[in-house]
């Protein structure tokens, strides 16, 4: 393990946006319990296409979708009320 010191951007929660030493652009780091859950439903997802369920498939992955923009939208506003610029 490594200690470091990263620049904080946004207050934690299931995810927070910092940016660690020698980096150009912030990150998002997800809470493991966030991450397990994101990858459990894309899982679903796939499960559900593979069964030729695409309603259920459809619903699971908009909600991993929504999770997945909720982050960015917090990313793409931390880095905006810090004034720097988005990598993409």
């Amino acid at each position: 393990m490594m200690l470091v010191e990263a620049e904080l951007l946004t207050q934690p929660g299931n995810n927070a946006v910092l940016r660690l030493p020698g980096r150009r652009f912030p990150g998002v780091v997800i809470q493991g319990d966030t991450l397990h859950s994101l990858v459990s439903t894309a899982s679903e997802a796939l499960a559900a296409l593979e069964q030729g369920n695409t309603s259920n498939a459809q619903e699971l992955l908009r909600d991993a979708v929504e999770q997945l923009r909720d982050a960015q939208a917090r990313y793409e506003a931390a880095l905006g009320e810090h004034g720097l610029a988005l990598p993409y």
